[in-house]
């Protein structure tokens, strides 16, 4: 399920504070730069313990009895799938939608790009998504998810997050996610729903072409703060 944002007064007007669904989670810890390595570290052994046993039974009947070298082609493919469909979870959080009013779209457009500068006016214009730069890493925004690219550009966490307003222009829910971000960053990262964490290759694969645009001017962002 999708965290969901809401639009007060506040946020609205771009002030910094801590945005008020974080009260609809105070079993959270509050995300921070430490929280993020231990949610990478945390996703990185599941993962493992996921895939290992895989990899070790493979070759283990392979020895045993090469008859079953079959089987352990099996066992490989399951270990190399298994991470590809965490990571296309996780791109899914960027999924388009189809919306029915393109006047209502373009007006939204014009909203976000207030908003933001020029070359993530272009970059929404082909894909639907802008980058927002924090002090956890760069982020990439899109109408119901998020993608935060941790400095060094090698990581990816994936958030879903939406405005529960099902009648939105998709632009208008961007820039409802652009303020709630740049009100409270921790805060958003803390309500928002983390759905995979891994490397940024895997999620780019999983994007639709048009879309890798965005991942990759977020990567050479972060490269620089790494």
């Amino acid at each position: 399920m999708a965290a969901e944002l809401t639009l007060d007064a506040g946020v609205a007007a771009g002030r910094s504070g801590p945005l008020p669904e974080r009260a609809s989670v105070p079993w959270r810890r509050p995300v921070d730069a430490v929280t993020l390595r231990r949610s990478a570290r945390w996703w990185t052994l599941t993962t493992l313990a996921h895939t290992l046993p895989f990899l070790v039974a493979a070759p283990v009947l392979f020895v045993l009895r090469p008859v079953t070298a079959p089987i352990g082609i099996v066992l490989l493919i399951h270990a190399w799938a298994i991470p590809e469909l965490y990571a296309a979870r996780g791109a899914g959080v960027l999924r388009l939608r189809r919306h029915r009013s393109a006047s209502a779209e373009q007006r939204a457009m014009l909203m976000l790009a207030d908003l933001v500068d020029e070359p993530n006016r272009r970059l929404y214009s082909s894909t639907g998504l802008v980058t927002a730069p924090g002090r956890l890493g760069t982020w990439v925004l899109g109408e119901a998810g998020a993608l935060l690219v941790r400095p060094g550009g090698r990581r990816v966490n994936c958030y879903c997050v939406r405005v529960p307003d099902a009648g939105l222009p998709a632009a208008d829910r961007v820039a409802h996610l652009l303020l709630a971000l740049r009100c409270d960053e921790p805060g958003f990262a803390t309500v928002a729903n983390l759905t995979f964490s891994g490397a940024a290759w895997r999620v780019r694969r999983r994007l639709r072409p048009e879309q890798r645009a965005a991942l990759t001017a977020a990567r050479a962002r972060s490269a620089q703060l790494g």
